[in-house]
């Protein structure tokens, strides 16, 4: 690793490979129903950070509840893919910042979705995230699960890429370079005077499946075993991304 993942230039590429499948959708669909099976997001307007939100997928919906949203993120590119989608939304800013960087401010929810993968420094900026969080406030924050990564590349029998350490020479650029263990990633959050509320496994089938066309054909039916098993062990466990949500104290 040398640096965050920045996505300029292929920032186009970016969005169609992630929301332009079954897996950007049902990733999306399954963090906004743990959101909302965890956090009131109706009884009043709350300030929210998207931090590395990207083309604002999430910034959307949660400007569509009628909070107030800033999103931010280190490519340019993707911050413009998002301005033109939230166009007719004014209760959002774009923050064009590192997450280390962002100024200090206070939220009563920071989203943090998919992104600790793409940084050299997950740890640190978890801790901002957290001093970003309003006293009760909450965090929710995903990430590709390293655990779960190397169970389906011995799966599929990539057992010389597991052996050298899930590391290659050319790495591609939309392929996450560095992958979080759930339970260390747990374990740190609640050091931080965070209390885990909620956990998740998200696509704990849908990226095994053998037949590939059924993430399509038999999609709802697929979400609602997700749904059901996501919380659960040993499922959550070996979802692609996991995904907490903390309350600080």
């Amino acid at each position: 690793m040398t640096a965050d993942q920045n996505f300029d230039a292929i920032a186009g590429k970016f969005e169609a490979n992630i929301y332009g499948s079954t897996k950007g959708r049902l990733r999306q669909e399954l963090f906004l129903y743990h959101l909302h099976k965890t956090i009131d997001l109706h009884s009043r307007p709350l300030r929210i950070l998207d931090a590395g939100g990207g083309t604002g997928e999430m910034t959307r919906a949660m400007l569509a509840l009628g909070h107030h949203v800033t999103l931010t993120d280190i490519s340019a590119e993707t911050l413009a893919i998002a301005k033109a989608k939230l166009a007719n939304f004014d209760k959002v800013l774009f923050c064009h910042q590192d997450i280390i960087s962002l100024p200090d401010a206070q939220y009563d929810l920071v989203i943090c979705h998919a992104v600790l993968e793409w940084l050299q420094h997950p740890l640190g900026a978890i801790e901002k995230l957290v001093s970003l969080v309003k006293p009760a406030g909450h965090l929710s924050l995903s990430f590709f699960n390293q655990d779960a990564q190397r169970f389906s590349n011995i799966c599929y029998g990539n057992f010389n890429y597991v052996e050298q350490g899930m590391k290659v020479k050319n790495q591609v650029r939309l392929s996450p370079n560095n992958p979080q263990k759930p339970q260390v990633i747990l374990e740190f959050v609640a050091s931080l005077a965070m209390q885990i509320m909620h956990k998740a496994g998200i696509r704990c089938f849908h990226d095994y499946l053998k037949d590939k066309s059924l993430q399509t054909t038999h999609f709802e039916q697929l979400k609602r075993l997700e749904i059901q098993y996501g919380e659960q062990h040993p499922y959550l466990w070996l979802g692609k991304y996991f995904m907490l949500i903390g309350q600080k104290t």
